[in-house]
């Protein structure tokens, strides 16, 4: 291939990269409700790390961000009482982040209209499709040899979406 094209598909691929996510990010944020694209992502980070282990590092690890932003995000939903930031029982030096049931209530409703934005975003992608574009941007993040800590292992979330309200278990 020639350089000036690499380079020119570099910029544009980039360019291209930060718009998207620009675009997305600003839509889902009108979607979900009361919680941010970026508060979503982090209850989420909770969820998928054991219990008393979301740490504020071990959030920022997971969304691919900085621990002093997490902390202002953290921080934010506190304010909202929607998590508790406690001392972490295994390292007194590391704060442990766990979301009230408020913080249940507004994530499930938050999550379930985030679905219906996804089925507008992907609706003209086939699985195969989203399978090479997942495994792209996978192979896009360890461009620096880290992995992505994803989200496929199974959550820890107990609330569910039904009849359009957010319930706990048993009160179906």
């Amino acid at each position: 291939m020639d350089y000036t094209r690499e380079v020119f598909l570099w910029q544009q691929t980039y360019a291209t990269l930060f718009s998207v996510s620009n675009k997305i990010q600003a839509q889902m944020d009108k979607e979900l409700g009361a919680l941010t694209s970026r508060q979503v992502m982090a209850l989420t980070a909770v969820i998928h790390l054991p219990k008393g282990g979301a740490s504020l590092n071990a959030i920022a690890k997971k969304m691919g961000t900085t621990k002093q932003n997490t902390k202002q995000l953290v921080s934010a939903m506190e304010r909202k009482g929607y998590v508790i930031i406690a001392a972490s029982e295994s390292d007194k030096r590391a704060y442990s982040v766990e979301m009230t049931e408020q913080g249940q209530r507004a994530f499930t409703a938050s999550y379930m209209r985030g679905m219906f934005f996804f089925e507008k975003l992907f609706r003209d992608f086939s699985a195969e499709e989203l399978e090479m574009l997942w495994s792209m941007l996978k192979k896009l993040y360890r461009y620096d040899g880290e992995e992505q800590d994803g989200f496929e292992e199974p959550a820890d979330f107990e609330y569910q979406w039904q009849d359009g309200e957010v319930k706990p278990p048993g009160q179906e």
